[in-house]
């Protein structure tokens, strides 16, 4: 049999996972994002032959912490239960920030679930304070986090 590879896959090849994992396998679920086939979107995978085992994808987005900065929001990040638990939601993270760092991306954030806020500590994320919210798209509890891929230059005035 087969190992799980990263690979950068078409957005398409995610929804069936976003839609099981992040919104409990109801069918009506919107999982396409507007902006999945845009050039600059990234979607990172873990794949076993045709199988989706974890996901990120990696969206040029404005930071509302951070604005003005070269960002990226990560979203739709998904491990199948049954491969939770073995790193691959960290191997998709990583693999999506070092892309970003070689496009030259100063920062990434997300909305992250209360739920999911340790696994991204873990990794070197920050919680934005103050930022608690609950999400339209699930109606559970939130916050904004990011990582600092590159630090910004400094921006001077004449």
């Amino acid at each position: 049999m087969s190992e799980p590879a990263l690979r950068v896959v078409a957005a398409s090849r995610l929804h069936d996972l976003r839609r099981r994992v992040l919104r409990g396998g109801d069918a009506s679920a919107v999982v396409a994002n507007t902006h999945d086939d845009d050039p600059t979107s990234l979607h990172v995978a873990v794949v076993l032959g045709d199988d989706v085992l974890a996901s990120a994808s990696y969206f040029l987005e404005p930071s509302p912490d951070a604005p003005g900065i070269l960002a990226y929001q990560v979203r739709y990040v998904a491990t199948d239960p049954a491969w939770q638990g073995r790193g691959l939601g960290a191997a998709v993270l990583a693999a999506g920030e070092e892309e970003l760092r070689r496009r030259g991306v100063n920062l990434v954030w997300a909305n992250a679930r209360d739920s999911a806020l340790d696994f991204y500590r873990h990794r070197g994320w920050t919680v934005v304070e103050g930022s608690a919210h609950v999400s339209a798209e699930t109606q559970l509890p939130h916050h904004r986090i990011f990582k600092e891929l590159i630090e910004a230059a400094p921006t001077t005035s004449a």
